[in-house]
């Protein structure tokens, strides 16, 4: 009977009302009934829930802990700008001189850059970039934060500190971006021989324009043939001279007369490359390559050797200088003359321009035009540097231009015209193209001259400095030979004014075994004290260029030659005079 009341119904899961029912232990917990049942699962998904919130928390808890006592944090910052810098490919090659030293290069640096629609409080952001950032108002920053695009430069070149300062403020829409800064570790030494670059670090002017190519396709360094000592000493000397004849400007060129290579050449005043804020515009043209000028005197070399070599004239020939030389439109004197018939050495010595005239049309016009065309007067110089003057020269060539012309005037090249053609007239008669630019070719070059005529002219130029306008450039043992002019610079009327002039000496040295020219210009000097009210070259280019000479001999490794005595002086004398 008991059976019957406690047994399992044989119909299914019903039982009468009072039966028992005992459920065992084990499929309590097993139960499919129980295992879906809602609030059971609720649990175990918020007890899972809470066990994750707490581990988080003590990852964060331990990461605090240790950014606390290590600093880690401040390390690692420091380790991800120094990566953004560092991952940048220099772009640009550099530029080193003849002995290696670096005189432009390029550092790797990054920009500053926002997305304007991505700064949700632009004026906040603009107030806290302005104190890191100084130099930018808070207005521009605020202007370019609310620009409409999408992309825009708030500050190029940052330094480390002010990147991780910045990167500190945690702003969205700002970003950094790898790039590179042009550094010229020398400032002002060779501004307008290098140039500088633009804000993308694009060659602009100088050497970085017209090798631009060239530098950002080979990261190779370009190899230059300047020196950087010899080029710090000519302009210490140049500012100098400036400065005590109160000169607007000037400039200098060294260069190797049997290559043409250009070892040093300034122009002042200058500028900084690193930073281009100059006082005057003058600061940024090169005189020495782009300014084209009427070269005075020193164009009497030209012509003496075009007239030598024309076999027209000879050494020993004789000029009328008694009185001046009237032309059809013009009337040719000399300053301070001596008034008589004069030899061509003397005529050199005395820088007469009635001789230099007389000379140039016995010659002929079309002698002289050929010969200054042979030595590159007459176009542009193929020279490394943007900044490049074209002569001007007169379209018709009579006799009045044949005179002017002998004795420097009516026809404008640049310094670098001059000292070019006068290596050639000095080296033994072969003319070279002017570089910059160190190379393992060596040009050819073309003969204007022949080898007897140049020896003879550095004979002739050896007595201008001995006993002519160049005396205070004699200096002891080392031959100096050369030229000096001074030409009166033309008013804004179109007439030559007697006391603005530049004066010019160009010189070669040593004059029996020609190694290097020089040349030395300076723009309107004024007369001094010291120079008995006088602005010609021989009292202010002169004594400069000097000083230049004596001290950047040495630096060339060139060794004086004392035992040049009387008896051998007395000797190269007599030995100009002669056929």
């Amino acid at each position: 009977m008991s059976e019957k009341y406690f047994s399992k119904n044989k119909n299914g899961d019903f039982y009468l009302p009072g039966q028992e029912i005992k459920i065992g232990k084990s499929i309590s917990f097993c139960s499919n009934e129980a295992a879906k049942d809602p609030l059971t699962s609720c649990k175990n998904r918020l007890c899972f829930a809470i066990f994750c919130f707490c581990a988080v928390y003590m990852v964060i808890c331990l990461r605090l802990f240790d950014v606390c006592l290590n600093g880690n944090y401040i390390s690692r910052s420091r380790e991800y700008v120094a990566a953004s810098t560092t991952g940048s490919p220099i772009k640009r090659a550099d530029i080193v001189d003849r002995n290696g030293t670096i005189l432009a290069t390029s550092l790797p640096t990054v920009n500053l850059y926002a997305n304007p629609k991505k700064v949700f409080a632009p004026k906040k952001a603009a107030r806290e970039l302005h104190k890191i950032l100084p130099e930018l108002s808070e207005e521009s920053l605020y202007d370019k934060l609310t620009h409409k695009g999408k992309f825009v430069y708030l500050k190029r070149n940052l330094t480390p500190s002010q990147q991780y300062q910045i990167n500190a403020l945690g702003i969205p829409g700002l970003d950094f971006e790898n790039g590179e800064k042009r550094v010229y570790p020398h400032q002002n030494l060779f501004a307008q021989v290098l140039g500088s670059t633009d804000i993308d670090n694009n060659g602009v002017s100088g050497i970085e324009r017209e090798l631009n190519e060239r530098l950002v396709q080979s990261d190779i360094p370009l190899q230059l043939t300047v020196d950087a000592g010899i080029q710090d000493t000519i302009r210490e000397f140049l500012i100098e001279g400036c400065k005590k004849y109160s000169a607007l400007g000037a400039t200098a060129i060294l260069m190797d007369v049997q290559t043409s290579e250009i070892i040093a050449m300034v122009s002042v005043p200058d500028y900084d490359p690193n930073n281009i804020k100059v006082e005057s515009e003058r600061a940024l043209f090169n005189m020495a390559t782009k300014g084209v000028y009427e070269p005075g005197s020193v164009l009497k070399v030209f012509n003496t050797a075009m007239s030598l070599e024309s076999g027209k004239v000879k050494v020993n020939e004789k000029f009328d200088a008694t009185q001046p030389l009237k032309l059809k439109y013009n009337v040719i004197k000399d300053y301070r003359g001596e008034n008589r018939w004069l030899s061509v050495p003397e005529i050199l010595v005395y820088s007469s321009n009635i001789g230099s005239a007389r000379m140039a049309l016995k010659a002929g016009g079309t002698e002289q035009r050929n010969f200054l065309e042979k030595i590159g007067f007459f176009h542009e110089l193929n020279v490394e540097v943007a900044e490049r003057g074209t002569p001007l020269v007169p379209k018709r060539w009579g006799d009045g231009t044949i005179a002017t012309v002998a004795f420097g005037y009516g026809i404008a090249v640049s310094p670098l015209h001059v000292i070019t053609g006068f290596s050639a007239v000095v080296n033994g008669g072969i003319y070279h193209n002017p570089t910059l630019v160190k190379t393992d070719k060596k040009e050819e070059g073309h003969r204007v001259i022949s080898y007897n005529t140049s020896k003879a002219m550095r004979k002739l130029l050896r007595l201008v400095v001995t006993d002519g306008s160049g005396k205070r450039a004699n200096i002891a043992g080392y031959e100096i030979a050369g030229k000096t002019g001074t030409a009166n610079k033309l008013s804004d009327n179109g007439k030559y004014v007697d006391k603005k002039v530049r004066t010019t000496f160009v010189s070669t040295f040593p004059a029996s075994d020609p190694k290097y020219a020089f040349l030395m210009m300076m723009d309107e000097p004024k007369a001094t004290k010291e120079t008995w009210g006088f602005v010609t070259a021989g009292w202010n280019t002169v004594p400069t260029a000097g000083k230049i000479l004596t001290a950047i001999a040495p630096q060339l490794n060139l060794k004086a030659n004392y035992d040049l005595d009387e008896l051998r002086r007395a000797r190269i004398i007599e030995a100009s005079y002669s056929k």
